[in-house]
């Protein structure tokens, strides 16, 4: 009988801890320099549209991402987001932004590699220079405008890094559908801005970068 009870009691204990050490992982993440916030923004069409012609097989749900960095002490999100251009925004604001139906941010947070660190500040000076330069909603692979995947990719590869050990991949884009057709949603989205869409062009986009080998996954918002 004794021993029977003290088996429940230690299984009970470690259960305990597990529990105690999985709850405190997420509650004691920090976040830091040069992490990078891959976001879930929703379920409207052009949200699931970016999605589904840009899922990988490691990656199928984010269709934004941001860079974090810290200013007098206080946590912001570099990003490049239709109306605004590049912008900073705060930490809180970013992850208030989309949240699932518990009240969950849907962001994921990915650190780069150590051999990428000493980058990070050259990339954050590169994105501060342009702030307030213009979203680009037609996608184009120039500097004139960015968007949110784009201007994460030029912040490391305008720097002196090989150009093969660049921590994510373009590759040419696509808007078609399974069947090689333009989905009606981008034929509208291009059909309103009086531009064609640029099927093939070089670029770069939220899941592709989230599937580099080059980043490993720290915390997950959804998980607190």
């Amino acid at each position: 009988m004794i021993y029977k009870f003290l088996k429940q009691t230690c299984i009970l204990l470690i259960f305990s801890f597990v529990l105690f050490s999985c709850n405190s992982n997420q509650n004691d993440f920090k976040i830091k320099q040069g992490d990078l916030l891959f976001q879930n923004t929703g379920t409207d069409e052009i949200d699931n549209a970016i999605k589904n012609v840009t899922a990988t097989s490691l990656s199928k749900n984010y269709s934004h991402v941001g860079i974090a960095m810290q200013k007098d002490e206080k946590w912001f999100v570099l990003e490049a987001i239709p109306k605004e251009g590049i912008c900073q925004t705060p930490l809180k604001k970013f992850l208030n932004r989309n949240k699932n139906k518990f009240n969950k941010s849907q962001t994921t947070v990915a650190r780069l590699d150590k051999y990428y660190q000493p980058y990070i500040s050259k990339a954050i000076v590169y994105g501060i220079e342009r702030l307030n330069t213009p979203y680009d909603d037609i996608f184009l692979w120039d500097d004139d405008s960015y968007y949110c995947s784009e201007l994460v990719y030029k912040m490391f590869s305008t720097q002196n890094i090989p150009t093969d050990s660049i921590p994510f991949l373009t590759h040419p884009m696509t808007f078609n559908d399974s069947t090689g057709n333009p989905m009606p949603s981008w034929v509208t989205y291009y059909k309103t801005r009086n531009q064609p869409i640029p099927e093939g062009i070089e670029g770069t986009n939220p899941n592709l970068m989230a599937s580099s080998p080059h980043i490993k996954f720290v915390h997950d918002y959804e998980n607190e």
